[in-house]
């Protein structure tokens, strides 16, 4: 092997690692979500894909119509606007979720739960396809352009805005979300309601509303990376719910459910090894082998990565 041929395989093996990062983080957004809500009700909001896929779709329709008021010039302006008012519609229809489909069925046996998250995601996903109808929608191009990182003086890899805006949310979201839980009252109300509801209950916290925002924010990291997604990918279908969601949750099994550092550790793991796969062997199983890598991992640690072991309550 020629140096020359060395240093184009270190250069595309660089890039595939930066794209395997950027879905990754993407994949740990939505994993942050199931795994907020599994510590505190010990339930998998199954929901929790389409919820995304929605979030799109209104980022979608937010930013056509926040552009067409302020102009195309202000990308910027419009990309923040779309996020906060997402975060804020995709939270407050994460409370509705939980007040309709979950909260009378709490005290039910465990499967009455499950059965209506299922169902929450089988109306979500066919009421945005008679909404907007089967076909893809597709953005406009935004954040075009990058940075060309040298490898020596010849080569170069490419980090796209787009991939760098991804990275640095996704890790400032889950530093803010990490001091939430672990310094703030809600953190502390979060973390009661975990070990025990009805002891929480009865030291004075609102089990009920504690829930419901954790929902809301569930919703609200949702909303983020499908904002995300959007701008990384500029374009959305109604089924793009599922298979997001299904890898978002081997993320946070994968990490250990119920870490916060965990479930963006195991969308970042997820993330590399199908992108490192599709590039270096086939695409055609880039999905067989990502769920591979979480079904060997729980082999070896059940609890996943970071997760702790589950101590039965007498």
């Amino acid at each position: 092997m020629t140096s020359n041929q060395f240093a184009d395989g270190i250069t595309y093996l660089l890039q595939q690692v930066v794209n395997g990062i950027t879905l990754g983080s993407i994949y740990g957004l939505i994993a942050l979500g199931y795994t907020m809500v599994f510590g505190i009700i010990g339930m998998v909001n199954f929901a929790h894909g389409d919820v995304f896929m929605v979030s799109a779709f209104i980022a979608l329709i937010l930013y056509l119509l926040v552009s067409s008021l302020i102009g195309a010039s202000s990308t910027i302006v419009t990309i923040l606007l779309v996020l906060v008012m997402t975060m804020a519609l995709t939270a407050f229809w994460s409370i509705v979720i939980e007040r309709v489909a979950y909260r009378p069925l709490r005290g039910s046996f465990r499967l009455a739960p499950l059965i209506s998250a299922i169902g929450m995601s089988i109306f979500l996903m066919n009421f945005v396809q008679v909404v907007q109808g089967p076909n893809n929608k597709s953005l406009p191009p935004v954040l075009d352009g990058g940075l060309r990182v040298p490898v020596d003086a010849t080569h170069f890899f490419t980090i796209s805005y787009k991939q760098l805006l991804i990275i640095a949310v996704t890790s400032g979201l889950l530093a803010v979300f990490w001091w939430l839980v672990q310094k703030t009252s809600l953190g502390r109300a979060q973390r009661a309601c975990e070990q025990d509801r009805k002891m929480a209950a009865l030291l004075g916290i609102n089990v009920d509303r504690t829930i419901a925002i954790t929902f809301a924010i569930g919703g609200a990291l949702a909303a983020v990376a499908g904002c995300l997604y959007l701008v990384l990918y500029g374009v959305v279908n109604h089924h793009d719910g599922f298979v997001p969601g299904i890898k978002a949750f081997a993320a946070a099994v994968l990490g250990g459910i119920g870490s916060l550092p965990g479930a963006v550790l195991g969308g970042l793991i997820i993330g590399l090894v199908e992108t490192l796969w599709a590039a270096y062997v086939s695409s055609d199983y880039k999905d067989v082998v990502a769920f591979a890598v979480l079904a060997l991992t729980l082999v070896i640690k059940p609890t996943g990565l970071l997760g702790r072991p589950e101590v039965e309550k007498v």
